[in-house]
Formats: C-alpha cells, sequence, structure tokens
C-alpha cells in the first residue's frame, strides 16, 4: 500500500472530525454514568470484532514482533485516554482540552531527544500559533488558567498521546496497519476491563444502559475501528508533527459540532481559535523553500 502525502493527512483529518463528533457520544455516556475503563472496555471489544471480521487474513498471519508492536502502541494508546479521562474528573473541560492539545509541542522534543532529528524551522510558528488557537478555542484566554490534579493528570495524557503519535509514525512501519488495528482492539479491551473491575465495579450500579450503551456502540464502530485505522494509515505516510498538529483539530471539531447541534453557542473566539489552528497547520503544509528568491 502506498499514498501520498496529501491523502494521508486528509484521512488525518477525516480521523480529527470524527473524534470531534465522538465527543457528544462520550458525553451522553458519563451521562449515563459510565465511567472510563468500561467505555474503554466496550468500545475496544466493539474495535476489535469488527477489525477481526474485515481484516482476518492479515491478522491471521502475524507474528511475534507484530504482537509486541501491537500491546506496546495498545498500551500507549490506552494510558493516553484514561489520564485525560481521568484528569477531567478534577479539572475543567476547557483546561483539560487545552492541555491535552499540548501533545503538539512534545512531540518534535520526542523526535529530537530519541531519534536525534531536529524539526523544521516551520514547526516552531506553527505550534505556537497553535496553541495560541487552542488558547481561544477553550476560553482559556478570557477565563484565565488555574491548575489542579485534573490539570496534572491531563498533562501526563498528552504525553502518551504525543507518544503515540511518534510511534505510530516511526516504529510501526514494518507491521500491518491491519494487524496493528485488531492489537489496538484487543489492548483497549483488555486493559479497559481490568481497569473497570479494579476501580469502577462500585459504580455499575448507578448506570443507565438504555442510555448509555447506545452511544457507546457508536463510539465502537465509528471512533475506534474508524478513526483509528485512519490514523494507523494515515501516519505510515506522513510526519509525526504535522500529523499531531492535525489530529489536534479534534477538539475544534468537536466544538463545531456541539455548536451546530445547540449545545453551546457560536461565539468570535470560536472562529478565531478555528482559524489559527488552520494556519498553523497550512503552515506545516507549505514548502518555504520554494519562495526563496532567485540569485
Amino acid at each position: 500500500m502506498q499514498i501520498s502525502k496529501g491523502r494521508a493527512n486528509l484521512m488525518l483529518l477525516m480521523a480529527a472530525m470524527i473524534w470531534g463528533a465522538g465527543y457528544i457520544f462520550s458525553k451522553m455516556a458519563t451521562n449515563a454514568h459510565m465511567q472510563a475503563g468500561l467505555i474503554n472496555a466496550i468500545r475496544g471489544l466493539i474495535y476489535t470484532g469488527l477489525a477481526f471480521l474485515f481484516f482476518h487474513k492479515a491478522i491471521m498471519k502475524m507474528s511475534r514482533a507484530d504482537i509486541q508492536i501491537g500491546l506496546s502502541a495498545g498500551l500507549i494508546n490506552f494510558l493516553g485516554y484514561q489520564f485525560q479521562t481521568w484528569g477531567l474528573r478534577y479539572t475543567t473541560p476547557s483546561n483539560n482540552a487545552f492541555l491535552t492539545a499540548i501533545y503538539v509541542v512534545i512531540i518534535p522534543i520526542i523526535i529530537w531527544v530519541i531519534y536525534k532529528r531536529r524539526p523544521e524551522a516551520k514547526s516552531y510558528p506553527a505550534i505556537i500559533i497553535a496553541i495560541v488557537g487552542m488558547g481561544f478555542l477553550t476560553n482559556i484566554l478570557q477565563n484565565g488558567f488555574t491548575l489542579h490534579i485534573g490539570d496534572l493528570l491531563t498533562l501526563i495524557s498528552a504525553f502518551f498521546y504525543a507518544l503515540q503519535i511518534v510511534y505510530f509514525g516511526m516504529r510501526t512501519m514494518n507491521t500491518s496497519p491491519f494487524v496493528l488495528s485488531f492489537m489496538l482492539g484487543i489492548t483497549q479491551s483488555g486493559f479497559g476491563l481490568i481497569w473497570s473491575l479494579l476501580f469502577e465495579h462500585a459504580s455499575y450500579g448507578a448506570i443507565n444502559w438504555q442510555a448509555g450503551l447506545w452511544p457507546v456502540i457508536v463510539l465502537g464502530i465509528v471512533s475506534s475501528f474508524g478513526a483509528q485505522s485512519l490514523q494507523i494509515i494515515g501516519q505510515r505516510f506522513t510526519d509525526p508533527t504535522p500529523a499531531g498538529l492535525i489530529l489536534m483539530t479534534e477538539s475544534m471539531f468537536g466544538s463545531l459540532f456541539s455548536v451546530a447541534l445547540g449545545f453551546e453557542p457560536f461565539t468570535v473566539h470560536l472562529l478565531l481559535g478555528g482559524v489559527l489552528i488552520i494556519i498553523a497547520i497550512l503552515i506545516m503544509q507549505l514548502d518555504f523553500s520554494r519562495f526563496k528568491p532567485v540569485k
């Protein structure tokens, strides 16, 4: 399989759009008193089943190395989601979204430290513009920012999200994306179930299953199987830093869907934040070497 960088980035943008819409279904599930581990377990089980249904020929041929890479990627992916959701219990949604977006700053640092690859010069202004855009998008710049224990947990999740994007882009190139999808489903369901049985079992009696189960099924089919598969394939043919900036638009799309469905009002800050994030992505996509003056 070989696709252009432009098409790969489009796949990542589609994944971000799907995850943005997924905020609404996640909110429905948590409003029904389902906690993160149980949501992860059910989503992962659906993801695993669909991956095996569609990709069983590749899955049956997976090697021990594929299993090891898949388990590592799945654990990183799971920890990012768990710490983000855990942190949300102790901080505001705005702080949570803003601090999660810090992963775009962490990505080039990880690449520099581990792979000795210095970020492109255009990465620095793009990252700064994107972070300012997230500040407007989450109203942090207007309402101020206070540090809570939940903020520390969210920062930990941002590190794992950055590590996940780098790992997908740098360490999984020799593993079939279909096998990797299956392994992500296995780890999401397995680790989610273990977490839920250890820390969430006392809350099972309060769950409104009728209201909470169908949004999680949607998340398993569309957000886990659909969007995660798009991310895995797309990241094979683009670089981690622009991939992080594109995937960061998940929060922007989440706000847009929320406005479109009447959950929050449209504001100038929302518009300005979205425009700045788009500018940051365009900076990463442009080849500025073409604009050098001819001597």
